[in-house]
């Protein structure tokens, strides 16, 4: 068998994570992580360099983007050329870095989101600060490697004067890690830097004394010092940017919002076009018109309001609804010690200072180095001069230039550097002058070499070099700070009838999960008749509600709907409406139980759950105030297949009445149930016998006029007062409510309470409903069977029961 025709036999697991493995490795470490030093990714680094090395420097003319694109193609980032383009556009994108690393001549998109003109027709070159990352590149400052055909040498990190990776900030995704660094103010990061350096325990309280967190480039408000210290301290932390915004008085009862700065990456034209959306979907009311008033003055965006209409009201909704207010978070992923590293301020300046100790020690050496090797060329050149004619004649009697050299280094004792630099002198050096020239150099030059020891013998003047350099980079870059910081996130607070016309309106939900809003006019015209809906659906709730109240519909798995009435489908009162799942993705096999309308979300109000299998629950309503509400939401944990059979708002101390599908009633307070949070699942409210399940549970607020209305599987019906039972604790099995047969036995359907001018509607199996009224049913013992208002014999045993709900009272 040849060499070509083998095969290796390996598990694909092995084989995939292998190469899965080294493909990670090099996206993390070569492509989306900047390094902790200089804060560049790879495609970054090689575009600069490949631009200072073309000489295309800030003092220097703009050349063409595609000429330095296909330097780095060629020479140093073999991939392609649009990735490479869009790195040197980002860098030169005044909204997206603190300070521009590259200047172009063109279009290089906008904050608007406008892609840049093509490589062909941009011109770039490097700004004055990238020229201070590569500085002294050239004196063995940094670590150099062989690019990717071994032709030349790259370096593997830049000199970085300043503290880039703060100051631009970085922003990638790669294999497992991503990162989020925003950019901060240069003068400040600087001032951290030195801060540290002159301590190196020093508190990251007294860090954030200079440094006081981000400095967008778009400016904004960033709240939240909390989150910024956490940031600080573990690389991870949560801050809200906002918009700048004014509100201006025009003509009497008239305003506008001005918006003069947005968050960092808010695109803006898609900005504006969502909050003319709200205004034209009218999910806010009192805005007029919105314009785009930017122009080459700077961002300006005016947000005009109705007469009448509320400023203050209409930011509060912006600011929840729209990118005007966004969350930042941080999350200061950098490649140190060539590993991807969570780092907090202190670890990042510290990598940063190790750097600075490197570049600066192999820069001085290098110097050193110079400096020496020229001040033994200077001291050769004075000593030949000092014997001039001797020197000469030497080489006047020489052969040719080496042979020169050969006798000088024989006869004087001269170097073969300084007999070097002797032969080549030109003859106008020798004039008295250039001696002392040479004097004042060599003079120059043991300072020099002087100074260059020092620093590389004391760490202190080390140090020293350091904090000056950056000190000297301040005072040339620094700029004012863009983005203002408040210490605490400010709570958004949104009064709806600001925002929402108060208007009373008719709201109806039906059991099949339609639901709407009607006007009066539309409902008074309908002279009564019922709302439109199917002929085998029923009304669960219609109720004439204002747009700023807010209705809760709970299902029999547990969840509930938050829906303002605002939010619900106008429809007009004859037709059906729009089914929740298409508002909420409500589960076509979930079923809904209640709906209870909420004006006010109030203290010492509670809701309180029934569960089939005997479970209660008491929750403050406080905790059912959604923010968001285009989903379902959990009400209560539910075990196994239990179901919810009812829900009650309550002020919390009524009473609590449980019947049982067996006829088993249990009366008890409704203290005895403690108050538990939202996804809890509540306490046993009653003691099942095996079999038996809740059919209904109840909260009596008048305890004494209480009376119960139950209607059995058989069509009886039966209404007994409350003080027919004794009053119990929670968790007892409770009383029988019906006289025993040992043939066919009453079973309980529902049980309901008899209020004054409600009728409850009764169906059986043919789906026949006979409607009862309670005030019409005289009062039995618990022992009693009832009366039948149904004959199964005809209509099929009952099987559901439910209170009917007449629109006819509604009317005005």
């Amino acid at each position: 068998m040849s060499l070509l025709e083998r095969f290796m036999d390996l598990p694909l697991e092995e084989v995939i994570g292998d190469r899965f493995g080294r493909y990670s490795k090099y996206i993390i470490q070569d492509r989306a992580l900047p390094d902790a030093r200089d804060g560049l990714k790879p495609v970054q680094r090689r575009i600069l360099y490949a631009m200072f090395q073309e000489g295309n420097t800030s003092d220097k003319p703009y050349r063409k983007s595609a000429k330095t694109v296909g330097n780095v193609i060629g020479n140093y980032h073999p991939h392609g050329d649009s990735s490479v383009y869009e790195a040197m556009v980002r860098m030169s994108q005044d909204w997206k870095v603190r300070n521009v690393l590259i200047q172009m001549h063109g279009n290089n998109g906008s904050v608007d989101g406008d892609p840049a003109a093509a490589m062909r027709y941009t011109e770039a070159r490097l700004a004055s600060i990238a020229s201070e990352l590569l500085r002294d590149i050239e004196k063995n400052t940094v670590e150099f490697a062989p690019n990717f055909d071994d032709t030349i040498d790259e370096p593997v990190v830049l000199p970085a004067r300043y503290p880039n990776l703060l100051v631009n900030g970085s922003t990638g995704i790669s294999a497992g890690y991503a990162t989020d660094i925003p950019p901060h103010h240069l003068g400040e990061v600087i001032d951290a830097v030195t801060m540290q350096i002159v301590d190196p325990d020093v508190s990251l309280d007294d860090l954030m004394t200079v440094m006081k967190g981000p400095d967008f480039p778009t400016g904004g408000i960033v709240q939240g010092k909390e989150g910024i210290r956490k940031a600080f301290e573990t690389g991870k932390g949560r801050v809200i940017v906002r918009a700048k915004t004014q509100i201006e008085d025009l003509k009497v009862g008239r305003q506008q919002i001005v918006i003069t700065e947005i968050p960092y990456e808010v695109n803006k034209a898609n900005l504006v076009k969502r909050i003319d959306e709200l205004r034209l979907d009218r999910k806010v009311e009192g805005i007029s018109e919105v314009r785009d008033e930017t122009d080459r003055t700077g961002l300006r965006i005016v947000i005009e309001l109705k007469k009448d209409g509320h400023g203050e009201g209409v930011l509060a909704y912006l600011f929840k609804n729209t990118d005007l207010q966004i969350s930042f978070n941080y999350n200061m992923v950098a490649i140190h010690n060539k590993t991807p590293k969570l780092m907090g301020l202190k670890q990042i300046i510290s990598a940063y200072i190790e750097h600075q100790k490197e570049v600066v020690t192999k820069r001085s050496q290098y110097d050193l180095n110079k400096a020496k090797e020229r001040q033994h060329v200077v001291e050769g050149l004075i000593k030949a001069i000092s014997i001039l004619d001797e020197v000469i004649a030497i080489i006047r009697g020489s052969k040719d230039k080496r042979n020169a050299k050969d006798n000088l280094i024989q006869q004087y004792s001269f170097t073969e550097a300084q007999a070097e630099a002797i032969v080549t002198l030109q003859l106008y050096r020798l004039t008295n002058t250039d001696v002392t020239t040479l004097e004042n150099e060599a003079s120059e030059l043991e300072k020099k070499i002087s100074h260059l020891s020092g620093i590389l013998n004391s760490e202190a003047k080390l140090f020293n070099v350091i904090k000056k350099e950056l000190a000297e980079i301040k005072k040339k870059y620094s700029d004012e700070r863009r983005s203002k910081i408040e210490d605490e996130i400010e709570e958004i607070k949104i009064n709806m009838e600001v925002m929402i016309p108060s208007e009373d309106v008719m709201v109806t939900v039906t059991k099949d999960g339609y639901s709407k809003r009607s006007s009066i006019r539309s409902y008074s015209a309908s002279n009564g008749e019922a709302p439109g809906m199917k002929e085998s659906d029923r009304l669960l709730m219609a109720s004439q509600l204002n747009t700023t109240d807010t209705i809760l519909i709970f299902t029999s798995k547990g969840n509930y709907i938050f829906m303002p009435v605002y939010e619900l489908p106008e429809a007009r009162w004859k037709d059906s409406g729009q089914h929740l799942a298409s508002l909420v993705g409500l589960d076509r096999d979930e079923e809904l139980i209640k709906v209870i309308p909420v004006k006010e979300f109030q203290e010492h109000q509670f809701l309180l759950f029934f569960t089939k299998q005997g479970m209660v629950k008491k929750t403050e309503l406080m905790q059912y105030k959604a923010q968001r509400y285009n989903k379902m939401l959990m009400a209560l944990k539910l075990k196994g297949d239990d179901e919810v059979v009812d829900v009650h708002l309550t002020n919390g101390g009524g009473d609590v009445f449980i019947a049982t599908h067996y006829g088993y009633g249990l009366w008890f307070s409704e203290e005895e149930i403690n108050v538990v949070g939202q996804r809890a699942a509540g306490v046993k409210g009653i003691n099942l016998k095996d079999g038996d399940y809740v059919v209904s549970g109840k909260a009596l607020h008048d305890k004494e006029a209480s009376q119960l209305v139950l209607i059995t599987h058989r069509g009886s019906v039966k209404k007994m007062k409350i003080t027919e039972f004794d009053k119990s604790s929670r968790a007892k099995r409770g009383l029988v409510m019906l006289r025993e047969l040992k043939s066919n036995p009453h079973r309980i359907i529902d049980l309901e309470l008899a209020s004054t001018g409600v009728t409850y509607e009764v169906k059986t199996k043919n789906n026949s409903i006979v409607l009862v009224d309670p005030a019409k049913l005289k009062n039995a013992d618990r022992y009693n069977n009832g009366s039948y208002v149904v004959d199964i014999s005809d209509t099929g045993e009952v099987t559901e029961v439910w209170e009917h709900i007449s629109t006819e009272e509604n009317k005005e």
